[in-house]
């Protein structure tokens, strides 16, 4: 039997009980080494933090002192961009979000209230460009021009490289999401050509604060949230260390809006601070996911023809076709252990080590097509799979901050290890299951499917060593003129077991390494007061095809070298109207070489010569110009294109990548009515892309209504109330030439959010 459940009473032959907590057992161990040295004679104490002693000392680490404010002032509104906070992802060296040579959006707690962000994916709305889409098996971010295993997907600035690892997650446990766009291979290694966003989580910090809410909704939604920070050792009067223990644990569960779905979710996240001196600090982090939905909606069949701009029978919009027991599942640990050290005021350690294991289960019938008289449906495509993944790293950062030729100059350094091992488990049908009458289907179940028994065979499994070295630097020219650099170096191991039968094309094993030496040289010019104007180049390397982390042998055997890519950007970031008003410009180029792509008379010869480019412009502005009235906007354009690309025969240069809309815009604004009740609303507008590469397909554009109202009963109480898709809009979130993938239709939601 395994633990967590997840195997849903299927044999689990992969990995026993007894493997796994000898594995986690030796992880725990290790870092419970560590935090034992500087976790000295814990006592309970509920007494207040110690204020600070108002003495300027360099030499100690900086201190955030979180207390418990009323609602009222920290409930979010929309409004100005925040150009000083500062950003983890866009440097190495902690600078704000004015100050660095690039394009950032920094999605904080008050935020993702403000905009009524449920999950990791709803928020990402806040960046210029960006859609999503959260079908089971493909959860996709797309982020100028790119998606999938183009985009870097980090959680707490660790990547796993495995682009469903991004599933979307209920934003609770999280503290903000960060989105760099364009190339940072330069900050976080392959894989990062489009764009980068980082999941941040909550973590203990000096203070006690309370927060909980219930939230219930359409489709028997029901969810709890908590969330505690407490001081856990006495006062350091006798100089004894001060520890601080967090909390964060979310459940929601809710029926799925299309028939027989269900979900169930859980998400936990706590963190034990040790300030074991005023220079040094250890923290002890562990985060817990869990994800289960019964019967998965998998999507909609498109209405014959299929031509010009695709089109559903909208009276099938709630409709499941899948099997009566269809499964996803999904169990994520994270474990980590992260130690600061101020050596004196000018040079900063921090050491991360990280463990990550993550099982994911699918149990689907996936494909459906309607025949040539829109009257019986083809459900095809059976799938057995089981993704087990686990990723173990260590990071060693140090920040110098000094002089270079009489001028302020900073550095940062680090050196990232990593050892990522992922083995499937596939069994698929791919040929017909049956044929139905959609108003009169009763669906089967997954195991009387000729073919399909319980059990999981494994198919290969693929380990990714990954060694880094890295170093970034920023010199003031001049009072208004900074220069920012980057350079990093990538040692890649990829090996490939086979676990089945040995053949030409898949030998018993693979192994390939590769190099990559990314960089960036950014500019940034202060124009006037509040005026910032940069120019930025930077490159990148990522796999030609696929993630080297579920890399076939026909990957690995074929791709001897990663793509690189490169990008040119300049920008304006801007403050005026006395603060009321901020804006960020972006105007990039991004150009993808070396892709797979296949000889235009034999499709079975593969070459690195394939290119992809895009070009774009972001824009986003905030305007509050009272204590009343905010608004929050974001407008993006790109043009993406394959320059050399041949797949299945045909040349498609020139023509556009499948689900890349060219317009994106969103906008938000808040108006205080009373002083104790807001009303808010807020309009997302995609344009429509293709479906099907040759660009003869399109799937329809969509513009979304949301409205929300809040009530603040007292200062530490409030109660929202939200309609997510107010006209009910039928709309596409992803298409295939033969089914849509739809979003919700419209739904409502109350939530009471209390602090203690």
């Amino acid at each position: 039997m395994r633990v967590f459940g997840l195997c849903a009473g299927l044999p689990c032959p992969a990995r026993s009980t007894d493997e796994y907590t000898m594995q986690t057992s030796r992880i725990l161990i290790s870092s419970l080494g560590v935090i034992s040295l500087s976790l000295p004679m814990l006592g309970l104490a509920q007494t207040s933090a110690p204020s600070p002693n108002g003495e300027d000392d360099a030499s100690e680490l900086a201190t955030v002192q979180v207390t418990s404010a009323p609602l009222d002032s920290q409930i979010a509104v929309t409004g100005p961009v925040l150009l000083d906070q500062q950003s983890q992802t866009g440097s190495l060296l902690g600078m704000s979000v004015r100050d660095t040579p690039a394009s950032i959006t920094v999605i904080d707690r008050y935020l993702m209230q403000a905009i009524g962000a449920e999950d990791t994916q709803s928020a990402l709305r806040a960046v210029p460009g960006v859609t999503t889409q959260d079908s089971p098996g493909s959860p996709g971010v797309n982020f100028r021009g790119f998606s999938a295993n183009s985009l870097a997907q980090l959680f707490n600035g660790i990547n796993v490289q495995y682009s469903i690892a991004a599933r979307p997650v209920d934003s609770w446990i999280y503290d903000r999401i960060e989105a760099l766009g364009g190339p940072s291979s330069f900050l976080y290694g392959s894989g990062a050509v489009g764009g980068t966003v980082n999941y941040i989580t909550k973590l203990a910090q000096p203070g006690d604060f309370s927060e909980a809410r219930l939230r219930l909704g359409s489709e028997s939604l029901r969810e709890m949230s908590l969330g505690l920070n407490r001081r856990i050792s006495a006062e350091d009067s006798d100089g004894r260390p001060v520890s601080y223990v967090r909390l964060d644990v979310n459940d929601r569960r809710n029926k799925g809006w299309t028939d027989g779905t269900r979900r169930q979710a859980t998400e936990l996240a706590t963190s034990v601070r040790t300030d074991i001196s005023p220079n040094l600090t250890h923290t002890l982090a562990y985060e817990y996911q869990r994800e289960k939905v019964d019967r998965p909606y998998w999507g909609t069949p498109l209405l014959n023809p299929v031509e010009g701009t695709v089109r559903i029978d909208e009276g099938m919009r709630r409709m499941n076709f899948n099997s009566a027991d269809g499964f996803y599942g999904q169990r994520v640990q994270w474990l980590r252990s992260l130690t600061e050290y101020q050596v004196n005021s000018s040079l900063s350690l921090k050491n991360t080590f990280y463990a990550y294991d993550a099982l994911r289960d699918f149990r689907n019938v996936e494909s459906y097509r309607f025949d040539e008289t829109n009257s019986m449906v083809t459900r095809s495509s059976a799938l057995l799979q089981r993704h087990d993944q686990r990723l173990v790293g260590n990071r060693l950062d140090a920040v110098y901050k000094g002089a270079l030729a009489g001028r302020e100059s900073d550095w940062a350094f680090g050196l990232d290890y990593s050892a990522n091992k992922q083995t499937r488990f596939p069994l698929s049908l791919a040929g017909t299951i049956n044929v139905v009458d959609p108003y009169d289907f009763v669906p089967d179940y997954f195991w009387d499917i000729e073919g399909m028994a319980p059990g999981f065979s494994p198919d290969r499994t693929v380990r990714v060593k990954t060694l880094a070295l890295y170093a970034e630097n920023r010199t003031k020219l001049s009072p208004q003129l900074q220069l920012l650099t980057g350079l990093r170096y990538d040692r890649i191991g990829l090996s490939l077991t086979n676990l089945r039968e040995v053949t030409a094309a898949n030998p018993a094993f693979f192994k390939r390494n590769y190099n990559a030496v990314t960089g960036r040289v950014g500019l940034m010019w202060e124009a006037a007061p509040g005026w910032n104007a940069y120019v930025q180049y930077a490159t990148a390397a990522d796999p030609p095809s696929g993630s080297l982390s579920t890399a076939s042998f026909a990957d690995a055997i074929n791709n001897s070298d990663l793509t690189t890519g490169r990008q040119l950007e300049v920008g304006l970031k801007n403050e005026f109207w006395d603060g009321k008003a901020t804006s960020t410009l972006a105007v990039f180029q991004i150009k993808r070489k070396n892709i797979s792509t296949q000889d235009l008379d034999n499709s079975s010869i593969t070459y690195l010569v394939g290119q992809q480019s895009s070009k774009g412009i972001e824009w986003t502005a905030g305007w509050q110009p009272n204590s009343d009235f905010s608004m929050l906007g974001n407008l993006a354009y790109v043009k993406p294109q394959y320059d050399n690309y041949v797949q299945n025969g045909l040349s498609l240069a020139g023509k556009q990548p499948v689900g890349m809309p060219q317009w994106v815009g969103n906008l938000w604004g808040q108006y205080q009515l009373t002083p104790s009740v807001s009303l808010g609303a807020g309009v997302r507008a995609v344009a429509s892309s293709y479906v099907n590469p040759v660009n003869t397909l399109k799937r329809p554009g969509y513009t979304l209504l949301d409205l929300s109202a809040h009530w603040t009963i007292r200062p530490d109480t409030q109660l929202s109330a939200r309609v997510r898709n107010a006209t009910d809009k039928v709309y596409f979130l992803n298409s295939s030439t033969s089914a849509a993938y739809l979003g919700a239709p419209r739904a409502f939601d109350v939530a009471l959010t209390v602090r203690f």
